[in-house]
Protein backbone atom coordinates (compact mmCIF):
# COMPACT_ATOMS: atom_id res chain seq x y z
CA UNK A 1 0.00 0.00 0.00
CA UNK A 2 1.36 3.18 -0.98
CA UNK A 3 0.82 7.07 -1.31
CA UNK A 4 0.16 7.95 -4.97
CA UNK A 5 0.98 10.84 -7.15
CA UNK A 6 -1.08 12.39 -9.94
CA UNK A 7 -0.58 11.78 -13.54
CA UNK A 8 -2.38 12.97 -16.92
CA UNK A 9 -1.40 12.12 -19.92
CA UNK A 10 -3.34 12.70 -23.86
CA UNK A 11 -3.62 9.49 -25.56
CA UNK A 12 -5.34 10.79 -28.45
CA UNK A 13 -7.28 13.14 -30.01
CA UNK A 14 -9.12 14.38 -33.40
CA UNK A 15 -6.10 14.76 -36.06
CA UNK A 16 -5.93 18.45 -36.93
CA UNK A 17 -8.40 19.27 -35.02
CA UNK A 18 -8.78 23.13 -35.62
CA UNK A 19 -8.93 21.89 -39.45
CA UNK A 20 -12.16 19.92 -38.41
CA UNK A 21 -13.45 22.95 -36.56
CA UNK A 22 -13.45 25.07 -39.77
CA UNK A 23 -14.59 22.83 -42.13
CA UNK A 24 -17.64 22.38 -39.44
CA UNK A 25 -18.06 26.20 -38.88
CA UNK A 26 -17.54 27.02 -42.80
CA UNK A 27 -20.20 24.33 -43.64
CA UNK A 28 -23.19 26.31 -41.62
CA UNK A 29 -22.33 29.61 -43.93
CA UNK A 30 -21.41 28.21 -46.82
CA UNK A 31 -23.24 26.54 -50.34
CA UNK A 32 -20.61 24.49 -50.94
CA UNK A 33 -20.26 20.84 -50.87
CA UNK A 34 -18.64 19.33 -48.08
CA UNK A 35 -15.63 18.09 -50.15
CA UNK A 36 -15.58 21.77 -52.15
CA UNK A 37 -15.29 22.67 -48.01
CA UNK A 38 -12.51 20.27 -46.89
CA UNK A 39 -10.15 22.12 -50.05
CA UNK A 40 -10.80 25.68 -48.89
CA UNK A 41 -9.87 24.84 -45.03
CA UNK A 42 -6.76 22.44 -45.50
CA UNK A 43 -3.86 23.93 -44.52
CA UNK A 44 -4.79 27.71 -43.93
CA UNK A 45 -4.66 29.81 -40.63
CA UNK A 46 -7.44 28.89 -38.15
CA UNK A 47 -7.06 31.09 -35.62
CA UNK A 48 -8.84 34.35 -36.87
CA UNK A 49 -12.25 31.43 -37.59
CA UNK A 50 -12.03 30.14 -34.28
CA UNK A 51 -11.84 33.46 -32.08
CA UNK A 52 -14.67 34.57 -33.36
CA UNK A 53 -16.68 31.39 -33.08
CA UNK A 54 -15.41 31.77 -29.39
CA UNK A 55 -16.39 34.82 -28.68
CA UNK A 56 -19.97 34.30 -30.76
CA UNK A 57 -20.50 31.44 -28.54
CA UNK A 58 -21.37 29.72 -31.52
CA UNK A 59 -19.57 26.37 -30.00
CA UNK A 60 -21.82 23.52 -31.81
CA UNK A 61 -18.54 23.53 -34.59
CA UNK A 62 -15.99 23.15 -31.37
CA UNK A 63 -18.08 19.92 -30.27
CA UNK A 64 -16.79 17.75 -33.43
CA UNK A 65 -13.29 17.31 -31.73
CA UNK A 66 -12.66 15.23 -29.00
CA UNK A 67 -9.78 14.47 -26.89
CA UNK A 68 -9.10 11.11 -25.00
CA UNK A 69 -7.02 11.69 -21.03
CA UNK A 70 -5.59 8.36 -19.10
CA UNK A 71 -5.54 9.62 -15.33
CA UNK A 72 -4.13 7.74 -12.55
CA UNK A 73 -3.00 8.43 -9.35
CA UNK A 74 -6.41 10.45 -8.10
CA UNK A 75 -8.51 9.51 -5.51
CA UNK A 76 -12.47 8.07 -5.73
CA UNK A 77 -13.34 11.73 -4.24
CA UNK A 78 -12.16 12.82 -6.91
CA UNK A 79 -13.57 10.56 -9.86
CA UNK A 80 -16.99 11.04 -8.34
CA UNK A 81 -16.57 14.63 -9.16
CA UNK A 82 -15.26 13.89 -12.54
CA UNK A 83 -18.01 11.26 -13.94
CA UNK A 84 -20.34 14.79 -12.81
CA UNK A 85 -19.97 15.53 -15.98
CA UNK A 86 -22.03 14.03 -18.24
CA UNK A 87 -21.45 15.02 -21.58
CA UNK A 88 -18.19 12.89 -21.67
CA UNK A 89 -17.28 8.88 -21.82
CA UNK A 90 -15.43 7.18 -18.95
CA UNK A 91 -13.92 4.03 -18.60
CA UNK A 92 -12.65 3.53 -14.62
CA UNK A 93 -10.60 0.54 -12.98
CA UNK A 94 -13.10 -1.84 -11.09
CA UNK A 95 -12.68 -2.06 -7.41
CA UNK A 96 -14.62 -5.43 -7.81
CA UNK A 97 -12.46 -7.25 -10.56
CA UNK A 98 -9.50 -5.71 -9.21
CA UNK A 99 -8.61 -7.08 -6.06
CA UNK A 100 -6.85 -4.55 -3.30
CA UNK A 101 -5.62 -7.76 -0.74
CA UNK A 102 -1.75 -6.84 0.27
CA UNK A 103 -0.99 -10.38 -0.34
CA UNK A 104 -2.12 -10.17 -4.06
CA UNK A 105 -1.41 -6.29 -5.48
CA UNK A 106 0.46 -4.72 -2.38
CA UNK A 107 -3.00 -3.31 -1.53
CA UNK A 108 -4.61 -0.15 -2.15
CA UNK A 109 -2.84 2.94 -3.03
CA UNK A 110 -4.31 6.31 -0.88
CA UNK A 111 -4.25 9.76 -1.81
CA UNK A 112 -3.19 12.34 0.92
CA UNK A 113 -4.47 15.26 0.80
CA UNK A 114 -1.87 18.55 1.11
CA UNK A 115 -3.86 19.75 4.72
CA UNK A 116 -3.25 16.51 6.00
CA UNK A 117 0.41 17.09 5.74
CA UNK A 118 0.09 21.06 6.46
CA UNK A 119 -1.61 19.97 9.75
CA UNK A 120 1.60 17.20 10.76
CA UNK A 121 -1.10 14.17 10.40
CA UNK A 122 0.71 12.38 7.70
CA UNK A 123 1.70 9.63 9.77
CA UNK A 124 -1.75 9.47 11.54
CA UNK A 125 -3.53 9.27 8.17
CA UNK A 126 -1.38 6.87 6.58
CA UNK A 127 -1.83 4.32 9.78
CA UNK A 128 -5.54 4.62 9.57
CA UNK A 129 -4.84 3.42 5.98
CA UNK A 130 -3.51 0.66 7.23
CA UNK A 131 -6.01 -0.20 9.50
CA UNK A 132 -8.59 -0.10 6.80
CA UNK A 133 -5.91 -2.23 4.71
CA UNK A 134 -5.51 -4.89 7.07
CA UNK A 135 -9.74 -4.74 7.77
CA UNK A 136 -9.81 -5.65 3.95
CA UNK A 137 -7.49 -8.06 3.87
CA UNK A 138 -9.55 -10.01 7.02
CA UNK A 139 -12.79 -9.80 5.29
CA UNK A 140 -11.88 -11.07 1.62
CA UNK A 141 -9.98 -13.91 3.24
CA UNK A 142 -13.40 -14.72 5.26
CA UNK A 143 -15.25 -14.38 1.94
CA UNK A 144 -13.09 -16.07 -0.74
CA UNK A 145 -13.36 -19.18 2.02
CA UNK A 146 -16.59 -18.75 1.91
CA UNK A 147 -16.77 -19.44 -1.72
CA UNK A 148 -18.04 -15.75 -2.18
CA UNK A 149 -16.39 -12.80 -4.75
CA UNK A 150 -13.68 -11.13 -2.60
CA UNK A 151 -13.00 -8.22 -4.19
CA UNK A 152 -16.96 -7.40 -5.10
CA UNK A 153 -17.62 -6.86 -0.93
CA UNK A 154 -14.27 -6.11 0.51
CA UNK A 155 -14.50 -2.83 -1.47
CA UNK A 156 -16.79 -1.21 0.54
CA UNK A 157 -14.50 -0.96 3.07
CA UNK A 158 -12.51 0.80 0.87
CA UNK A 159 -12.39 5.11 1.47
CA UNK A 160 -12.42 7.73 -0.88
CA UNK A 161 -8.84 7.99 -0.58
CA UNK A 162 -8.56 4.97 -2.24
CA UNK A 163 -6.69 5.79 -5.60
CA UNK A 164 -8.01 4.82 -8.92
CA UNK A 165 -7.55 5.18 -12.82
CA UNK A 166 -9.90 6.60 -15.44
CA UNK A 167 -10.02 7.48 -19.05
CA UNK A 168 -11.78 10.37 -19.70
CA UNK A 169 -13.03 11.32 -23.85
CA UNK A 170 -14.73 14.92 -23.93
CA UNK A 171 -15.53 17.15 -27.02
CA UNK A 172 -14.07 20.22 -27.01
CA UNK A 173 -16.99 22.39 -26.05
CA UNK A 174 -17.60 20.34 -22.86
CA UNK A 175 -13.53 20.95 -22.06
CA UNK A 176 -14.15 24.61 -22.64
CA UNK A 177 -17.17 24.21 -19.65
CA UNK A 178 -15.22 21.96 -17.76
CA UNK A 179 -12.26 23.88 -17.21
CA UNK A 180 -14.28 26.82 -17.05
CA UNK A 181 -15.79 25.25 -13.68
CA UNK A 182 -12.98 22.71 -12.43
CA UNK A 183 -9.56 25.19 -12.92
CA UNK A 184 -11.66 27.66 -10.46
CA UNK A 185 -9.43 28.50 -7.01
CA UNK A 186 -13.07 27.47 -5.10
CA UNK A 187 -12.57 24.22 -6.97
CA UNK A 188 -11.71 20.58 -4.76
CA UNK A 189 -8.10 21.07 -4.87
CA UNK A 190 -7.59 17.62 -6.23
CA UNK A 191 -9.81 17.94 -9.46
CA UNK A 192 -8.15 21.74 -9.91
CA UNK A 193 -4.40 20.44 -10.07
CA UNK A 194 -6.08 17.14 -12.73
CA UNK A 195 -7.74 20.17 -15.10
CA UNK A 196 -5.15 22.35 -14.88
CA UNK A 197 -2.48 19.11 -16.09
CA UNK A 198 -5.31 18.18 -19.10
CA UNK A 199 -5.98 22.37 -20.20
CA UNK A 200 -1.95 22.58 -20.10
CA UNK A 201 -1.47 19.12 -22.88
CA UNK A 202 -4.62 20.44 -24.59
CA UNK A 203 -2.96 23.90 -25.18
CA UNK A 204 0.50 21.89 -27.07
CA UNK A 205 -2.40 20.44 -29.25
CA UNK A 206 -4.88 23.43 -30.14
CA UNK A 207 -4.11 26.78 -28.96
CA UNK A 208 -6.42 28.69 -30.84
CA UNK A 209 -8.83 26.61 -29.35
CA UNK A 210 -7.78 26.91 -25.41
CA UNK A 211 -6.04 30.38 -25.98
CA UNK A 212 -8.31 31.51 -23.08
CA UNK A 213 -9.39 28.37 -21.84
CA UNK A 214 -9.66 28.26 -17.63
CA UNK A 215 -11.54 29.39 -15.08
CA UNK A 216 -14.55 31.77 -16.12
CA UNK A 217 -12.71 34.88 -14.71
CA UNK A 218 -9.68 34.21 -17.50
CA UNK A 219 -12.02 36.61 -19.74
CA UNK A 220 -14.46 37.55 -17.75
CA UNK A 221 -15.54 39.18 -14.50
CA UNK A 222 -15.86 36.05 -11.89
CA UNK A 223 -18.60 34.40 -11.77
CA UNK A 224 -18.05 33.21 -8.09
CA UNK A 225 -19.83 36.64 -6.85
CA UNK A 226 -19.54 37.09 -3.55
CA UNK A 227 -17.48 33.94 -3.17
CA UNK A 228 -14.88 35.02 -5.38
CA UNK A 229 -10.76 34.01 -4.12
CA UNK A 230 -10.30 37.35 -4.75
CA UNK A 231 -6.89 36.80 -6.72
CA UNK A 232 -8.49 37.36 -9.88
CA UNK A 233 -4.93 39.04 -11.64
CA UNK A 234 -2.92 36.34 -10.13
CA UNK A 235 -5.45 33.61 -11.51
CA UNK A 236 -5.69 35.46 -15.13
CA UNK A 237 -1.96 35.71 -15.18
CA UNK A 238 -1.60 31.79 -14.58
CA UNK A 239 -3.92 30.58 -17.11
CA UNK A 240 -3.03 33.24 -20.05
CA UNK A 241 0.80 31.92 -19.83
CA UNK A 242 0.55 27.88 -18.87
CA UNK A 243 2.19 26.19 -20.99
Amino acid sequence: MAESKLHVILLKHTPNPEEVIAQAAKLCYSPASVDELKTQVKNKDYTNLIMKLIDMGHLSPVEHVTFTFGVEGISRACSHQIVRHRLASYSQQSQRYVSQQAKKTGGFSFIIPPSIEKIGKKQWFTEKMDTIQKWYDEIAEALEKNGESASEDARFLLPNATETKIIVTMNARELLHFFRVRCCNRAQWEIRIMATEMLRLVKHVSPNIFKNAGPGCVDDICPEGKMTCGKIEEVRNKFINLS
